[in-house]
């Protein structure tokens, strides 16, 4: 009986801990950004995790002003014939991976947002730790320098 409950105890004590897993985020909402514009726009994700869970993701650019990248239509237009994605359908998708996928994301970038593509892995790795953390500070990531 008594090593019944000592498996018991410990195969409880295994699950609580999740076996060593990655530790859990933290509930709260968690932002990181580029350091620099690139191209007039600067990239942001934004995530609320809720039950150490990542319930809701906002990938975008914004310009000097504040003005989103996804509302700018003459922007898609631009965009769309040239690179045949644009970006409030790529924010979506990329956004989308990472409720999907909750941490470690390896997103295939859609062509023609290949440098937002990577960007968002940087800035998801960067506020999934600020999450685990319990840090709620904005987080800057270095941009590459462009060529």
């Amino acid at each position: 009986m008594k090593r019944k409950l000592l498996f018991l105890f410990l195969t409880a004590s295994l699950l609580l801990s999740g076996c060593g897993s990655r530790s859990e985020m933290k509930d709260g909402f968690y932002t990181a950004e580029m350091s620099d514009y690139s191209f007039g726009w600067k990239e942001y994700v934004c995530i609320m995790v809720k039950s150490g869970k990542i319930v809701s993701v906002e990938f975008n650019a914004k310009d000097p002003s504040g003005y989103i990248k996804a509302w700018d239509n003459n922007y898609m237009k631009n965009m769309l014939p040239v690179s045949g994605t644009y970006p409030n359908e790529y924010t979506r998708y990329y956004a989308s991976e990472l409720i999907e996928q909750q941490a470690d994301i390896k997103v295939d970038a859609l062509s023609g947002a290949t440098n937002s593509g990577n960007n968002f892995a940087k800035l998801s790795a960067a506020v999934i730790k600020q999450a685990t953390k319990g840090d709620s500070q904005t987080v800057i990531v270095e941009s590459e320098a462009e060529e």
